[in-house]
């Protein structure tokens, strides 16, 4: 079944022919898409290793180099989970168009100042600190509308591309980047970033998405934020992502954090021999994402992301203590490589097990954690090595990383198979004597079950899946009851804020869930099925 959102371009495709790494590609808006995302995070990555470099001109501090870092992460921390809801309750389209135009300007403003010599360090945070906010805005929406463009066997494959497109970029965009300031100056990066984004911009505005249809007003924004926090706190295998993501990134950044100062001032390297470093790190992460697949076959993903983490650790130490060129290079490219698997699959995980309708609330929390390990991470491996040397910092974060992998015994993370979350929308509609307004409740459903008590322990296991199901779905409470004089007789209550998010909670509820509903129901002993009941708050008046 067809999600109501799924474009035209994505539906054509069609062929019969089986989903491959390229199969995306045969989408002509998708393929536009990559392209033009491609041409755009190459101008990313030319005004960061600018930014970065021209910064080591302006100043000689290692803090305020790292500051740059910290400048274009710290947004994505901030408006994360904000970003996140308006992906989820806007057109994502236009949400997307808005931050792009965005970007472009802040890009351009930045180029004109430093062209006429007006840019000091606060200024260069400050248009970089602009320019990232609306990357934060973008990268959700970005992000939840890669299953409309290729949906179904196609999804696993786009992501990997995306990816792929994204590291591509790395490759090529610092090296590209340090050639232009070395060349023509840091301006000429500045305003060749702002051109990158017209190809997005020109694309975007050609689409004509077919929106999400519902036929329940959109959440409100605060909301919209609640309902995203809820699903992800009752999701394990989302909530063992965040953790094992913030265990491997707030070490594994104090790389890119300090490899401006390690390459200025400790090997006396240019503009291009930084640009070139940054480069090796890119082919690196290009590299991994060609291996990942086969790699994957063959390891758990705990072992995948385990493995990948100690071979970054390793880069850690090399940059600590090697002081060769060549040697260092290596160095670079196995982190990028590492830093690919790692990211990568945490990343697919998060969007093959959240459901469309919080699938960019679930993409932003998941950002939220890694882009707020990267700003702190910034600031702290700046810090560190203000105090001490970088190539201390560096021996530091690599044993953080090897005592974070301790994470991986309690958070596992699941193997993700294909699970289908598109709605089942087989809840009926309420049947209601009056009509409650939208925003009346709370809302109190209640469930009878009669159960075998012989198997009453089998039930309770199913039921605490089903609890999970619920507050995920939006209760925001749950409880499961017993009759004291009938031990067959079960009764199931949960709360919901108001009737609105009751049904809401009709338009949530997935495939997947059915199958633990159904696994619920199939202890239920007689023929009818179980009762439902609702019952609305009353208020009572107040008195003079």
């Amino acid at each position: 079944m067809k999600t109501p959102n799924q474009s035209s371009a994505s539906r054509s495709l069609g062929s019969g022919r089986p989903a491959t790494a390229w199969s995306p590609l045969r989408l002509p808006l998708f393929r536009a898409l990559w392209a033009a995302s491609v041409v755009s995070n190459i101008g990313t990555w030319v005004h960061n290793t600018a930014a970065a470099w021209l910064m080591t001109s302006l100043s000689m501090s290692p803090l305020l180099i790292s500051l740059v870092q910290t400048a274009t992460t710290l947004p994505i921390f901030l408006l994360a989970l904000p970003a996140g809801a308006l992906a989820d309750v806007l057109d994502r389209r236009r949400l997307i168009l808005f931050t792009q135009i965005w970007m472009l300007v802040s890009a351009l403003g930045l180029g004109l100042l430093t062209l006429s010599g007006h840019v000091t360090p606060w200024m260069l945070l400050f248009l970089t600190f602009a320019l990232s906010i609306g990357s934060a805005l973008n990268a959700p929406a970005w992000q939840a509308i890669i299953p409309e463009l290729a949906p179904g066997d196609d999804l696993h494959g786009a992501i990997a591309l995306n990816s792929a497109g994204f590291n591509i970029a790395r490759a090529i965009g610092p090296a590209l980047g340090g050639l232009l300031v070395g060349a023509a100056g840091t301006a000429s990066a500045f305003l060749v970033n702002s051109a990158s984004f017209l190809g997005v911009v020109w694309t975007i505005s050609r689409w004509r998405r077919t929106p999400r249809e519902s036929r329940l007003p959109a959440e409100h924004i605060v909301g919209a934020m609640r309902a995203g926090m809820r699903y992800v706190r009752h999701a394990p295998v989302l909530a063992s992502v965040l953790v094992r993501g913030a265990a491997f990134i707030v070490c594994a950044n104090a790389l890119m954090a300090l490899l401006p100062t390690l390459a200025r001032h400790e090997l006396g390297l240019d503009s291009i021999g930084y640009g070139l470093l940054l480069g090796s790190f890119g082919a690196g992460a290009v590299a991994g994402a060609l291996v990942l697949p086969r790699v994957r076959q063959k390891a758990s993903l705990d072992l995948l992301v385990a493995g990948a983490s100690t071979l970054f650790a390793a880069s850690l130490t090399c940059l600590a203590l090697v002081k060769n060129i060549f040697l260092l290079h290596i160095a670079v490219a196995l982190g990028g490589g590492a830093w690919l698997v790692v990211l990568s699959s945490l990343n697919a995980s998060v969007q093959a097990t959240a459901p469309s309708w919080v699938l960019g609330r679930a993409l932003s929390i998941h950002l939220l954690v890694i882009f707020g390990g990267m700003a702190v991470g910034s600031a702290f491996w700046g810090a560190a090595a203000s105090f001490t040397s970088v190539r201390s910092a560096y021996l530091v974060a690599a044993g953080g990383m090897i005592v974070g992998l301790a994470t991986g015994f309690r958070y596992r993370l699941a193997s993700v198979g294909k699970l289908d979350l598109t709605p089942s929308m087989h809840w009926e509609e309420p049947v209601t004597v009056m009509k409650p307004r939208p925003d009346e409740g709370p809302v109190l459903v209640t469930v009878e079950y009669f159960v075998n008590p012989v198997r009453a322990p089998e039930f309770m296991d199913a039921m605490e899946r089903l609890r999970r199901v619920r507050l995920r779905d939006g209760a925001i409470r749950w409880e499961i009851f017993v009759d004291s004089n009938d031990p067959t007789r079960f009764m199931e209550l949960f709360v919901v804020d108001s009737w609105m998010e009751h049904l809401r909670q009709h338009e949530r509820i997935t495939v997947e869930d059915r199958k633990v509903e159904d696994l619920v129901r199939s202890f239920h002993l007689i023929d009818a099925p179980p009762r439902i009941t609702h019952l609305l708050a009353k208020k009572f008046p107040l008195k003079m």
